[in-house]
């Protein structure tokens, strides 16, 4: 007798199930691991772009927490709005990206355009322009981090709100996926010219 074949349902439903569980395990990702963003704005300028498309890991935050570690220096951070932002009006949904200039027990000053750290200028300093501001000496509390943006003369960050609470980190910025031309791993820019437009957040690709 020549086998009967298996009926074509059970192999759709088979198919839905595998559909299913791929759909569930992207979205697992998506809240877990990375998720994309898209730039804006330019207060990340020449580092991040009008328009960029980036990868944000959500896992190195949580585990330097857990570890009571803070981000490197130089982390480029995706976090909620502070309590100031959210007192001046901000969304608490929206997401901001900054870099990690001061972890808990620096001492941070802006002076005669050059920003310091323990007393000593940062020669890896993002700028590419003199700082057109003062900031006093501040010591970066427990748990806190100091950020700024690359585009340090058009960014609202800590040096006018504040420093920002770890547990406000919602994941480091990691890859550049558009454009094609500069896909890759997101480090420090060379120095070009910066752009005037302040960033106040960044967007979600959904």
């Amino acid at each position: 007798m020549t086998p009967t074949p298996s009926p074509p349902r059970k192999e759709a439903s088979g198919s839905w199930r595998s559909l299913l569980l791929w759909v569930v395990l992207a979205l697992l990702m998506r809240w877990q691991v990375v998720e994309p963003r898209w730039i804006p704005s330019g207060s990340m300028l020449p580092t991040l772009q009008l328009k960029d498309r980036i990868l944000v890991e959500k896992v190195r935050p949580r585990l330097a927490r857990q570890q009571e570690q803070p981000l490197p220096l130089g982390s480029v951070v995706v976090f909620h709005p502070p309590s100031a932002l959210l007192d001046a009006g901000y969304d608490p949904k929206a997401a901001l990206i900054k870099r990690v200039v001061g972890r808990p027990g620096d001492q941070l000053e802006v002076h005669h355009g050059q920003l310091l750290r323990n007393e000593i200028a940062i020669k890896d300093d993002c700028r590419d322009a003199p700082m057109n501001y003062e900031m006093a000496k501040v010591t970066v509390p427990e748990h806190e981090l100091w950020v700024m943006g690359d585009n340090r003369n058009s960014s609202l960050d800590s040096h006018l709100w504040g420093p920002l609470p770890e547990e406000a980190v919602i994941g480091t910025a990691i890859w550049r996926y558009w454009p094609l031309n500069r896909f890759g791993p997101i480090r420090f820019p060379s120095q070009g010219k910066s752009g005037s437009n302040d960033l106040a957040a960044i967007g979600s690709t959904s």
